[in-house]
């Protein structure tokens, strides 16, 4: 992890029911500039993590949240306007065109417009810059919300299983994108791929039964230990869940 603390979150518990709680006693601690995969079976609990982070669950008990050396809420304007989500699925801004979306959140980050050519290219998304969010495929709208993430440079973002609904340039592109981004801030992405685990991650966070439960750092970031731990997890849970993609 890098030497200064970017985000400490301790004993963190969320729940959508009374007496269920999706995540238990779960603790992190994200260093300035580092890129960090959150990968567990379908259900364990990352896009609740995602969404608590994001201000949307008020459903929540926690000891302790630091962003940048001081107490914060989620809700905070000031740790709001310094981290950037994207979503697994996002129907939001649906009568914006991509152009349009684009200069929204550049405003509400307080950004210059920026130039996203360079993305725009990579994503292969050049005919759809100024169709309705709202008409564009599942993938398409998933390039433009990444675009629009990787524009901002947030020196905090977070992304939800971004490889689903990308064509294989695209994943390849975005893989690029991640790998390098802790030039500009810390990237949080939560997977059950492992390939996008092991391809773009300085640690690897495993989530089992509501918590962080092992972390792999440098030469450990290997496909054949994760799913090892992951495959123990299975069987212990009496699940059938398959850990995809991996050409490690």
């Amino acid at each position: 992890m890098a030497d200064k603390s970017l985000l400490s979150l301790k004993n963190l518990s969320v729940w959508y029911t009374t007496g269920h709680p999706v995540l238990s006693d779960f603790s992190l601690e994200l260093g300035a500039n580092e890129v960090v995969g959150l990968i567990g079976l379908n259900g364990a609990g990352k896009t609740t993590f995602i969404k608590t982070v994001a201000g949307l669950l008020q459903s929540y008990r926690l000891d302790s949240a630091v962003w940048n050396g001081h107490l914060f809420s989620f809700r905070d304007s000031s740790f709001k306007r310094n981290r950037y989500i994207v979503f697994a699925e996002d129907r939001s801004f649906s009568y914006f065109t991509f152009r349009e979306y684009l200069a929204y959140a550049a405003a509400s980050y307080n950004v210059s417009l920026p130039d996203v050519s360079r993305l725009v290219k990579g994503f292969h998304f050049e005919a759809y810059t100024d169709v309705l969010l709202k008409d564009l495929s599942t993938g398409n709208l998933k390039k433009a919300y990444l675009i629009a993430a990787f524009a901002l440079h947030p020196k905090l973002l977070l992304l939800d299983e971004p490889v689903n609904g990308l064509d294989f340039q695209s994943t390849e592109f975005l893989y690029q994108l991640m790998a390098s981004y802790k030039q500009y801030g810390t990237l949080l992405f939560s997977s059950h791929i492992l390939e996008s685990i092991c391809l773009t991650s300085d640690r690897v966070l495993v989530l089992e039964q509501g918590r962080i439960s092992r972390t792999f750092d440098g030469d450990k970031i290997a496909a054949g230990n994760i799913r090892e731990v992951l495959t123990n997890d299975e069987h212990l849970e009496g699940t059938h869940q398959t850990i995809l993609g991996s050409k490690i």
